[in-house]
């Protein structure tokens, strides 16, 4: 049998993507994301993008060109608990321990991390960190039910879709078109660079020793955090 030059499920290249941790909250600002809370009890964040859909036109008989429709990025994010910050995000506000529903809703930022693996390392091999942009949820409905021999806890879940932030970023003299996602992959980013971005967005601890406070962490906005990766 003839060698070829493709190789295939070699030992450390068999990947896979699992799990979610590391939720960040990022409320809306104007057009920014100032300040990052940890989002407890995270169970899920579902990816779907829409558009991008072919309208074929016909003419002398034939296919003559397709035409296709603009892309949208949406999502559903399920979680067992959330973080009172939310609250704004799910049109709800609070007046001395009285939550009020059905109120204006406050558009937010998102991070979140998936692990990477391979047949080597496990689960451990590297990471993704997902940062979304534009975010405004729906309703979310609750299944309420009594405690029983088999009790589970609730699990909540809210569809959002995005609407793009525009980038000034150019790749071969062309500007990206605006975007409501960004992916970093751990294996192609330096740890020095991909560090800088971590500290921005989980922010740093208060440093006791150097009389340094903690300071907040915040969601850069795509055209910085691409930037970041280009010093």
């Amino acid at each position: 049998m003839a060698d070829f030059a493709l190789a295939w499920d070699q030992a450390g290249e068999r990947f896979f993507e699992t799990g979610i941790d590391r939720g960040v909250l990022y409320v809306a600002s104007g057009a920014t994301y100032p300040k990052g809370v940890a989002w407890n009890g995270l169970t899920g964040v579902t990816e779907t993008p829409e558009g991008a859909e072919a309208n074929d036109k016909y003419a002398d008989n034939i296919k003559y060109i397709s035409i296709y429709s603009a892309e949208t990025f949406k999502g559903t994010i399920k979680a067992y608990t959330y973080p009172d910050e939310w609250e704004q995000c799910n049109g709800e506000a609070e007046k001395n321990g009285v939550v009020v529903g059905q109120q204006k809703r406050a558009g937010f930022g998102l991070a979140y991390r998936t692990l990477v693996g391979n047949d080597v390392d496990g689960d451990s091999h590297a990471y993704k960190i997902h940062l979304v942009y534009g975010c405004h949820a729906g309703v979310a409905e609750r299944d309420y039910q009594t405690k029983n021999d088999s009790p589970d806890a609730i699990e909540m879940s809210w569809e959002f879709d995005t609407t793009p932030v525009v980038l000034t970023t150019k790749v071969d003299g062309e500007t990206l078109k605006p975007t409501s996602i960004l992916t970093i992959d751990s294996r192609k980013v330096t740890s020095a660079k991909l560090a800088l971005l971590e500290q921005a967005l989980y922010g740093t601890a208060a440093d006791p020793a150097t009389s340094t406070p903690a300071v907040d962490g915040y969601l850069p906005l795509p055209d910085d955090v691409i930037a970041m990766f280009n010093q």
